[in-house]
């Protein structure tokens, strides 16, 4: 049984059907692919410029929160983002968390000093099945080779922090797409891009474009009924000039996406997701911040470009990631692999 990728939803893609539609977005990835470390990961770049003197509107939607995240508290109550987004397993988080703090030194040199301590943002989500968790295999030095790969083409599947990633009793992983959108009276055009690492779900209970696919898997193969323990982080981006009220509402509709592939968000789930817009900066120095604001009443194409691009970037994940061995002869299946079989 071959599966081609479906298009989620009536919205059109942009041009990369990519988080990176949205201008100045870019991703990079390091994977570490040896034996039982099977792990990575994998940055984005808001914009090209200093993000801790130049920062973005940003929220956060905490769906369920059972994850081991570093800055989210500050980025909660300050509503900006002021580092790129580094992604990987749960025993990564300190070690990304430092590489975040001497990149930032790097360009501000003062920070901690005579200028305000850096927020460094790091998400993750436990990929022990495949990947030796134990082994701390992620260092600085793979943080910066994700930064050092940056680009507009984004890389998905089984790639950077979605090395060991598991969906859907499946391989998960990186998935990315984009969604644009037409708002207001002077038809002005907008785009929301996601981008997921996707660590979730179980079999029975995977929707794929609307088909209960997991369904039907499982009748052929058997799947146990252990409950839902997995994780997904969900960013999105976009082009449009929102505050981080607004953002935290287009954030908090991630979960209508995520939802729609067959997840409850499970007790031992840690399901966030985080938005951020890149139509204006802020600059640290300035003593009062201007905004031009979309209106409320304009926000639900919006809205359903969020839930789409990230049931879209979920349904990449699977499609694109390839079979992988890990830890201790453990293995994830493709879906594509499980289809053909």
């Amino acid at each position: 049984m071959s599966l081609p990728v479906p298009h989620i939803g009536r919205l059109p893609a942009g041009p990369r059907n990519s988080i990176t539609d949205v201008a100045g977005v870019r991703v990079g990835h390091c994977t570490l692919d040896d034996g039982a470390v099977q792990t990575g990961v994998t940055v984005i770049a808001p914009h090209p410029g200093n993000l801790f003197t130049h920062k973005l509107p940003a929220a956060v939607a905490v769906i369920n929160g059972f994850g081991k995240s570093a800055g989210l508290v500050q980025l909660e109550e300050l509503g900006t983002l002021e580092t790129p987004i580094a992604l990987s397993n749960t025993f990564a988080v300190g070690a990304l968390l430092e590489a975040q703090i001497r990149h930032t030194l790097r360009a501000n040199p003062e920070c901690g000093r005579s200028l305000p301590t850096v927020n460094p943002l790091v998400l993750e989500c436990n990929d022990g099945y495949l990947n030796d968790l134990q082994r701390m295999a992620v260092q600085a030095a793979h943080f910066e080779a994700a930064l050092q790969a940056l680009s507009e083409e984004v890389v998905q599947g089984a790639v950077g922090a979605g090395r060991g990633m598991s969906s859907f009793e499946l391989k998960g992983g990186i998935g990315t797409a984009s969604r644009c959108v037409v708002l207001g009276k002077a038809a002005q055009g907008f785009t929301v891009g996601a981008l997921v690492l996707s660590n979730f779900g179980r079999l029975p209970e995977l929707i794929l474009a609307g088909e209960p696919l997991g369904a039907q898997l499982a009748g052929q193969g058997g799947s146990d009924s252990a409950p839902e323990k997995g994780s997904i982080i969900m960013i999105l981006a976009t082009d449009a000039p929102l505050d981080a009220r607004q953002l935290k509402r287009l954030a908090t509709r991630a979960g209508a996406g995520l939802a729609r592939t067959g997840s409850a968000y499970g007790h031992g789930s840690g399901d966030i997701a985080l938005a951020f817009s890149t139509a204006q900066q802020i600059e640290s120095e300035a003593d009062c911040v201007q905004m031009a604001l979309l209106a409320d009443h304009l926000l639900d194409p919006l809205f359903h470009a969020a839930a789409d691009s990230v049931e879209q970037a979920i349904v990449h994940a699977l499609l694109a990631a390839q079979t992988v061995r890990g830890r201790d002869g453990h293995v994830r299946m493709s879906l594509r692999e499980r289809l053909a079989s």
